[in-house]
Formats: C-alpha cells, sequence, structure tokens
C-alpha cells in the first residue's frame, strides 16, 4: 500500500536544528513531486519546500533560507533539515507526494500523518 511515513519530530529550544524524515513505501525517483507541509495552531496548512524528480526546489518566503529539503533515492526517503528554529515554527510538519499513473492517467495524492514540531523560547 502506498504510504508516507514522518518523524523526527519533537521539542526543541529556539535556535536549535531538527532534521525531519519522511519514508515512503514507492520507489520516489518516480514522484513527480515530494514536499512538506506544516499547519501551526489555529492557522491553514501552508507549503513548507517542494522538490520535483527533475531536481528543482521551492520554499516558503517566509523561511529565509533556514530550511533545506533533500532526498535520498535509494532510501526512498525525503528530509527537512531545519536551523535556526523560531517558537513561529512550531506546527505540524507533513510529508506529501503526488504520483502520476499512466493506468489511470492522471495524479494521485498522498499525505503522511505528521510529525509534531514545538519550539520554546
Amino acid at each position: 500500500q502506498v504510504r508516507l511515513v514522518e518523524s523526527g519530530g519533537g521539542l526543541v529550544q529556539a535556535g536549535d536544528s531538527l532534521r525531519l524524515s519522511c519514508a515512503a513505501s514507492f520507489a520516489i525517483n518516480d514522484i513527480d513531486t515530494i514536499a512538506w507541509y506544516r499547519q501551526a495552531p489555529g492557522k491553514k496548512r501552508e507549503m513548507v519546500a517542494t522538490s520535483t524528480s527533475r531536481g528543482r526546489t521551492t520554499y516558503a518566503d517566509s523561511l529565509k533560507g533556514r530550511f533545506t529539503i533533500s532526498r535520498d533515492n535509494a532510501k526512498n526517503s525525503v528530509y527537512l533539515q531545519m536551523n535556526s528554529l523560531k517558537p513561529e515554527d512550531t506546527a505540524v510538519y507533513y510529508c506529501y507526494a503526488e504520483r502520476y499513473s499512466e493506468y489511470a492517467e492522471k495524479y494521485f495524492e498522498y499525505w503522511g500523518q505528521g510529525t509534531h514540531v514545538t519550539v520554546s523560547s
């Protein structure tokens, strides 16, 4: 079954770093887009970073270069390196994948269950 599982969240202090992991049950080199989203308490879910199979990446402007998305195709994993964490980074972080099916001739979307990140001041 197609599945995404996030890990690496936790409680840290402002200025600390965390690396989130997303393990996929499929070969991510065949995935068109894989990304990280987050949802803070009382706020809408927002895009954090995206990565395409062509190697292009995008980031939310508000992150100001503190976050980096990377892929390890051999391990079917995607990572989010978060540096200089701030209290406003506190949120549930979700892994997302978009996969094209030649059989169905359409894209399918997959979401992980989320991992909590709490940054104290």
